[in-house]
């Protein structure tokens, strides 16, 4: 598959919920100071894209403006697309308070029901990430989005699903015809420059 177009999509930098620890789904939380420095040293070691793209939750669009104003990149294009998983009855709530209203489902992989199912998640980022190659016209892009999308993305595509801390993520590559390959996990807080490798 000839890779017309590599998308550097990460979580956003840390929330008031990850500090928490509390499930966030669709809950509109801000980053906390450490996560907007998070942004900051994020922005001193990526490269430069063609385009920058976030989800519209606040956490991930405060992620995105940083890293665009430092390198002078923007505006950045907001997609409702990119959004978190929508958890249901576990917004909000602690791994202690779910295992305790929901004994054994975390262990097993099940979900309650209002759950966003793989399927939602995987057809509404598919159609984000293609559209934003589209703009990318080619070149590189990043979107900033949340660890639930990015690891249902990589599962579906039959790559390795690692916990993903914040400003970690993953490469996407999008094919002419429309195709997507997972390609390599990266930490930008840790390590070297995330470079992609095809």
């Amino acid at each position: 598959m000839r890779t017309a177009t590599s998308i550097l999509v990460l979580r956003h930098g840390e929330s008031e919920w990850n500090v928490q620890q509390r499930w966030q789904g669709r809950a509109d939380i801000a980053l906390t100071a450490a996560g907007e420095r998070q942004a900051r040293d994020a922005a001193a070691r990526l490269g430069t894209f063609a385009v920058i793209a976030s989800s519209h939750l606040q956490r991930a669009a405060g992620t995105a403006s940083i890293i665009a104003e430092h390198q002078g990149t923007g505006p950045v294009l907001v997609d409702e697309r990119l959004q978190e998983v929508h958890v249901g009855p576990w917004e909000g709530l602690t791994r202690d308070e779910i295992e305790h209203g929901y004994p054994g489902f975390l262990a097993a992989w099940r979900k309650p029901e209002g759950f966003e199912s793989d399927a939602e998640v995987v057809e509404r980022a598919t159609s984000a990430l293609r559209e934003l190659a589209a703009r990318a016209a080619d070149a590189q892009a990043l979107a900033i989005s949340h660890s639930g999308v990015i690891r249902t993305m990589r599962v579906a595509l039959g790559a390795a699903n690692p916990r993903l801390p914040n400003l970690g993520g993953s490469w996407f590559h999008v094919a002419d015809d429309g195709s997507i390959r997972a390609g390599d996990v990266v930490s930008v807080l840790d390590g070297p420059r995330p470079v992609d490798s095809l």
